[in-house]
């Protein structure tokens, strides 16, 4: 890898570039689209010089010849060439597309000769959406309705309580409405309710690192979009999830087993529901929410398919007007599609010009969100459906699960032993508790249908060795093909040990180097406790040994707990956590909800 060479404001544009090139949202870039790129730049050069400077990235940054170009590889690019004039051009071209607000870089490093962009049309759409969600929200009276047309955006998320609103809104009771400093705001309240939003996020699956208090707080453009972005999609997503709604079992199609289905990304699932009803239409499939919908033909036939049809009490038909389908202009047909998207109460995230340039980001946001409101699916009856298969992810799962998407892996896990079974996320967290992985030993995808499986047991046979080998893991009894399978109990003894790692090394690192164990852990909090004057003590993190001291305690404590416990807390979750809900506001790591204080299970709070 050669990010130690990049700095951390310069990743972030790197980033950024990578998601505006990668049009089709795969984590990699072919050929096809860098020629995009510089086309839609309207870039001053010859067709042989877009060709030739194409070529010889390809050539150069195709370093493990699969055809394409993932975002490691991108980053040898683009630091490869940013001295030349290759770069600079490729930097314009960049923020060179339309709706891309240019601002100048906020450091000093950062202000010779580089740029930080943010799209309009995300704006604009995020302004409209948080506006209808809090429109009857007191706490949020001085600053809703905000204007879509300036920059209200980035001045209202300043004091946080918006950004704890959100997140709450895209995974209830995320964040106790106590712990939201709402009146008299000063630096300090405000410092902590910014401190609540990015802790709450992380803990729901945000990737945060690189964000501040101080970055919200300034407004930030991109960064701010890029936040409320990861919590809207979440909450956008939390229902397109077989175990949350069964009748998306219609999807299934002649041949595959509900395993199959389950595997699929929540995007993958939107597009086979599409699908579904253009096919049930007689209308041509999608591939995709960019391309193929720029027409708004697809639209207005999902439409006339989703809306309600008179036949379910208490729900009015909604009779949608093709007629919009004859008009030759693509703005003023997408227009008409969106009136009719209106009548259902589903016109949000587009306009009739995000339709038109297929806008991938904000077409699939319109499309989750029509999902949500008419799915139009039946759960099947009288079908060999193994019901019991569709249990929920337990809060373990869930937790580890949003912890790994905290720390930025990619592709995102939406499913905690599927999206494991080629190992690759595995590898990245390996790098994140500074176990070094051979990249030229790991197989990447596409995978091939034939022996494809076989690349991604190889995968798992070395992230296994490496835990063995390398990170000194205890793995007994842990083969590859119990992480290629998904095997729960094994594939979570090897996650929990990764996460015991990142949480050690990170105190290790605030220790100045100090090797951290639990014994150390304890003899600390007992010696904060002693020098308190307090009288209690503990003797480990087991929840047994736990819960009477936060129930008599008005002093905050940081734990570190790794374990599960047979003591449920059911029914001592309001009687407990008031000290433990002051430390989302603390400038702090914390993976947990304040549900799994109502379980068994406690997970992990980092000072």
């Amino acid at each position: 890898m050669a990010r130690g060479s990049v700095s951390d404001e310069e990743m972030m544009e790197l980033r950024e570039a990578f998601a505006k090139v990668d049009t089709d949202g795969n984590g990699y870039i072919s050929c096809n689209e860098l020629n995009d790129l510089f086309k839609a730049a309207c870039l001053p050069l010859p067709g042989y010089r877009v060709r030739e400077i194409t070529e010889n990235l390809m050539a150069t940054g195709d370093l493990d010849q699969d055809g394409k170009i993932s975002f490691d590889e991108f980053i040898k690019i683009f630091h490869g060439l940013k001295s030349t004039e290759v770069a600079k051009t490729f930097r314009k071209a960049i923020n060179k597309k339309e709706g891309i607000c240019a601002i100048g870089g906020t450091s000093e490093q950062s202000s010779i000769g580089t740029q930080h962009s943010y799209s309009e049309e995300e704006k604009y759409a995020f302004v409209n959406w948080i506006n209808k969600a809090l429109e009857h929200d007191p706490d949020c009276r001085h600053v809703i309705p905000m204007n879509p047309n300036t920059d209200d955006l980035f001045n209202a998320v300043g004091d946080g309580i918006v950004l704890c609103k959100m997140i709450n809104l895209s995974v209830p009771d995320t964040i106790d409405e106590r712990t939201i400093n709402k009146k008299k705001l000063t630096p300090f309240t405000i410092q902590e309710n910014l401190n609540l939003a990015l802790n709450s996020a992380s803990a729901i699956g945000c990737h945060v690192v690189n964000i501040g208090a101080e970055d919200l707080k300034e407004g930030k453009p991109y960064l701010v979009l890029g936040l409320l972005w990861q919590v809207i999609k979440i909450g956008l997503f939390a229902d397109i999830e077989l175990s949350r709604n069964e009748a998306l079992i219609a999807l299934l199609r002649e041949g595959e087993s509900l395993e199959d289905l389950m595997k699929l990304s929540p995007e993958d699932l939107l597009l086979r529901w599409a699908n579904y009803h253009l096919e049930n239409a007689g209308c041509n499939k999608i591939s995709n929410f960019s391309t193929d919908i720029k027409d708004s033909k697809a639209y207005y036939h999902l439409l006339e398919q989703v809306a309600p049809k008179g036949d379910e009490e208490g729900v009015p038909a909604v009779v949608i007007d093709m007629s919009g389908l004859r008009e030759k202009d693509d703005i003023q047909r997408a227009e008409c599609m969106l009136q009719q998207a209106e009548r259902l109460g589903c016109r949000q995230f587009v306009t009739a010009t995000d339709v038109v340039r297929g806008n991938p980001k904000l077409n699939l946001a319109f499309i989750a969100n029509l999902f949500n409101r008419y799915p139009a699916l039946h759960k099947p009856e009288n079908q060999d459906i193994d019901w019991g298969a569709l249990e929920g992810e337990t809060r373990e799962e869930r937790t580890f699960r949003n912890w790994m998407n905290s720390l930025g892996v990619n592709p995102r896990v939406n499913h905690l032993y599927s999206d494991l079974s080629d190992a690759l996320v595995i590898f990245q967290l390996y790098e994140k508790i500074k176990v070094p992985v051979d990249w030229n030993r790991v197989n990447k995808p596409p995978y091939p249908k034939l022996g494809g499986n076989m690349k991604k047991l190889e995968n798992c046979n070395y992230a296994v060795e490496l835990g063995k080998n390398q990170a000194k893991f205890s793995l007994v009894g842990i083969g590859g093909q119990d992480l290629n399978e998904g095997n729960r109990t094994l594939t979570l003894a090897l996650i929990w040990q990764l996460m015991r790692r990142y949480t050690l090394n990170i105190l290790e690192e605030i220790g100045g180097g100090q090797k951290v164990n639990d014994d150390i852990i304890v003899n600390w909090v007992n010696e904060t406790l002693k020098e308190a004057e307090k009288s209690s003590s503990i003797s480990s993190f087991k929840v047994n040994a736990l819960v009477s001291h936060w129930r008599h305690q008005s002093s905050v404590l940081i734990f570190i707990v790794f374990f599960t416990c047979g003591r449920d807390l059911r029914g001592q979750a309001y009687g407990a956590p008031p000290p433990i809900l002051i430390l989302f506001k603390c400038p702090i790591i914390v993976l947990m909800f304040i549900s799994h204080f109502t379980d068994k299970f406690l997970v992990l709070v980092i000072l």
